[in-house]
């Protein structure tokens, strides 16, 4: 049976993982642990993180959701070909799913599409999952859970939302918040839409923030 202190060593993590995954400039996520992503372009953001890596992409999601990726949306920001779409039918089987995946240390980046926040128990068994891919497996994974609103997911490594910002005349943008970490600051960012992906606004307005969209 794995040491689990060992499993939860946090500087054996970062350095099998090396620096993390920087998918925005310098904005990164640490490699063999569980971040959150929420808001309603959530699962844009997951794409933003799938295309700062290489490999394949696990992408779980309930069979009963009505949403389903589109190849050429997710084209401008990640190869569709690199994902693996895996959709359980049973709610238990999601996160089941992305935990064995996350222990067997054989993918990247493995994301599951949540209709609600896991509780604390799950949470750190998918950390654990994620540090034993990376002892035993062929690299150190990231795992990645989508959850609707705000999140909320406790015990996550850290808490990013992104929700579009969009007005009329101008290009696409978001508001990307970092609402958790356990090493970092909570912090905004103006997200601007280009030809290879959202970038951050290189000259934020200097007006009172904004509410974020719904929409």
């Amino acid at each position: 049976m794995p040491n689990v202190a060992h499993l939860l060593d946090r500087k054996s993590h970062r350095r099998r993982g090396g620096a993390g995954v920087r998918f925005l400039g310098d904005l990164a996520l640490d490699k063999g642990r569980v971040h959150e992503a929420c808001g309603t372009a959530r699962r844009r953001l997951a794409m933003m993180v799938a295309g700062a890596l290489k490999g394949p992409v696990f992408w779980i999601n309930p069979a009963w959701a009505p949403v389903r990726l589109n190849p050429e949306g997710m084209q401008r920001m990640a190869d569709p070909a690199r994902f693996i779409f895996v959709t359980p039918k049973r709610p238990e089987d999601l996160l089941w799913t992305m935990e064995e995946v996350l222990r067997a240390g054989l993918v990247p980046l493995v994301v599951a599409d949540l209709p609600d926040p896991p509780g604390l128990t799950a949470v750190r068994r998918l950390h654990l999952a994620a540090e034993t891919g990376g002892t035993e497996g062929k690299c150190v994974p990231l795992g990645l859970l989508l959850t609707p609103g705000t999140g909320g997911a406790p015990g996550v490594e850290t808490r990013w939302s992104l929700n579009p910002s969009h007005h009329t005349g101008r290009d696409e943008s978001w508001a990307l918040a970092r609402l958790r970490a356990r090493m970092q600051p909570e912090k905004t960012w103006r997200l601007i839409g280009d030809k290879a992906g959202p970038k951050i606004d290189p000259a934020p307005p200097k007006s009172a923030p904004e509410t974020l969209s719904d929409h």
